[in-house]
C-alpha cells in the first residue's frame, strides 16, 4: 500500500478537529501536535511491511510554532524518505470564526492579552507561509460539519478504499441478540423450513432451502420492501458521517430464515454499490 502523510491545519475555529477525525474514519493514523523532533521515528510507522499504518494525518496548529520555523526541513525530511505530503489547510472568515468562538466560549489561543478578532487577525498572518504551501485550502465559513466530513472524505476515501464498512449478521432469538447490532430484522413472521421434512436438516446456505423460501409469495414482497428500506437508509448513515453498521438479521434458530435473508441482504448492499459488506452465520460458526 502507498505510503502518504497528510498534515491537517489552519485557522483555530475553522475545522480541523472535524476533519482529522474523518481522515482516521476512513482508515488514517491520526497524531494531534506531534513536537516536530518525534517526526522522523514516526515516519518509520508509514512503511506498510509488518502492518504498521501507511496513512499518516498529523494535526498541526500555533502551538507548534517550532514545527512552522522548521518546515522547510520538515518537507526535506518527507521527500528524502520518498513519502507523499499534502497539506489541507482549513480557514474561515473573521465573521465565521467570531461566532464560533461565541458560541462554544472558547479562548483563541491569540487573544489572551487582545479582543478575539485582532486574536484571529493575527494568527491568519501567522499561518500565512503555510498556506501558501497547502495542496488545498478549504473555506469552511459557509459549511455545515456534514459538508466539511464530505469535502476530506472526497480528497482521501478512494486512497484507502473507504466507505461504509457493512457487517451482516445471522443469529436465532434463542441464543439472544448480538450486541453489536446497529438495526435488527425480525423474520420469524417467513414462512419456516424447520417445518419441511426435506429441509429441516439442511440449512440456509443449501440452494434447496434457499429456493423453497425465495418461491414464497410472503418473502418475495418482504425482500422488495427491505431492499427499497436499505437504499433509502444507508446514504442517510453515511450522510450523518456513520462509518460501520451492523445488520442482524433473525429467526427462531438462526439456521434457516435468518440465514436466507441475510444472504439475501448482502446481495441487496454489493448489488446497489456497497463494497466493504462482511457476511456472518452465528449459529452455523461461519
Amino acid at each position: 500500500m502507498q505510503r502518504m502523510v497528510v498534515i491537517i491545519t489552519g485557522l483555530s475555529g475553522s475545522g480541523k478537529s472535524t476533519a482529522a477525525k474523518t481522515l482516521e474514519d476512513i482508515g488514517f493514523f491520526c497524531v494531534d501536535n506531534i513536537p516536530v523532533d518525534l517526526l522522523p521515528k514516526l515516519l518509520e510507522l508509514t512503511d506498510a511491511k509488518g502492518g504498521e499504518p501507511s496513512r499518516l494525518a498529523l494535526g498541526i496548529d500555533l502551538r507548534q510554532a517550532h514545527f512552522f520555523s522548521r518546515f522547510s526541513e520538515v518537507l526535506a525530511e518527507f521527500a528524502q524518505r520518498g513519502v507523499p505530503l499534502e497539506i489541507v489547510f482549513l480557514e474561515a472568515r473573521d465573521q465565521a470564526l467570531v461566532r464560533r468562538y461565541s458560541e462554544t466560549r472558547r479562548q483563541h489561543p491569540l487573544a489572551q492579552d487582545a479582543n478575539l478578532l485582532d486574536g484571529i487577525r493575527k494568527e491568519r498572518q501567522a499561518l500565512m507561509g503555510i498556506r501558501e504551501k497547502a495542496d488545498h485550502v478549504i473555506d469552511t465559513s459557509d459549511m455545515t460539519v456534514h459538508q466539511l466530513r464530505d469535502e476530506i472524505r472526497k480528497l482521501y476515501e478512494q486512497l484507502t478504499g473507504g466507505g461504509m464498512k457493512i457487517t451482516v449478521n445471522s443469529f436465532g432469538f434463542g441464543k439472544g441478540l448480538p450486541m453489536e447490532s446497529d438495526l435488527v430484522l425480525d423474520v420469524r413472521f417467513l414462512p419456516n423450513p424447520y417445518f419441511v421434512e426435506s429441509l429441516r436438516s439442511k440449512d440456509g446456505r443449501d440452494p434447496a432451502v434457499r429456493e423453497w423460501l425465495a418461491a414464497q409469495e410472503t418473502t418475495k414482497e418482504f425482500l422488495t420492501k427491505l431492499e427499497q428500506m436499505l437504499v433509502f437508509l444507508l446514504p442517510l448513515y453515511i450522510r450523518e458521517g456513520k462509518q460501520y453498521l451492523t445488520i442482524s438479521v433473525g429467526c427462531t434458530g438462526g439456521r434457516h430464515r435468518s440465514v436466507v435473508v441475510a444472504g439475501h441482504v448482502a446481495q441487496i448492499l454489493v448489488r446497489n454499490g456497497f463494497t466493504g459488506v462482511e457476511l456472518h452465520h452465528r449459529e452455523l460458526g461461519v
